[in-house]
């Protein structure tokens, strides 16, 4: 069983918006620390942005810093990510994860991950 669950994804033009969210299945992650990736073909996974589970804090990649905002659910078992501004390099796979680690960058210290959701943005 997958732990967590990618919804939201599609095509949309150059500028237009999309939110993603993830979805906890089978187990709660209220007392992890959540982050997007996102993977594009032939390239590595890249990181996104996070948020911190005890306080709320976010941290973002320098692409999409005023662009994208995370944010959760008020149960804390769901994470969305708001995507607005989108560029054509923003297409890709994008993944949830949960981990321990506060506001990692790093995909090996995120404990779950979900198998992800299509971005394609046409310019």
């Amino acid at each position: 069983q997958v732990p967590l669950v990618e919804s939201g994804g599609g095509l949309v033009q150059a500028g237009g918006s999309l939110r993603l969210s993830c979805a906890a299945s089978g187990r709660t992650f209220r007392n992890y620390d959540m982050g997007w990736f996102r993977q594009a073909p032939g390239k590595e996974r890249d990181f996104v942005a996070a948020i911190r589970s005890w306080d709320g804090s976010t941290h973002y990649a320098d692409s999409v810093k005023g662009r994208f905002t995370i944010s959760r659910g008020n149960a804390k078992n769901t994470v969305f990510l708001q995507m607005n501004s989108l560029k054509p390099e923003d297409t890709a796979v994008y993944y949830c994860a949960a981990g321990v680690h506060g506001l990692s960058d790093f995909p090996a210290e995120y404990n779950y991950w979900g198998q992800g959701t299509q971005v394609t943005v046409s310019s």
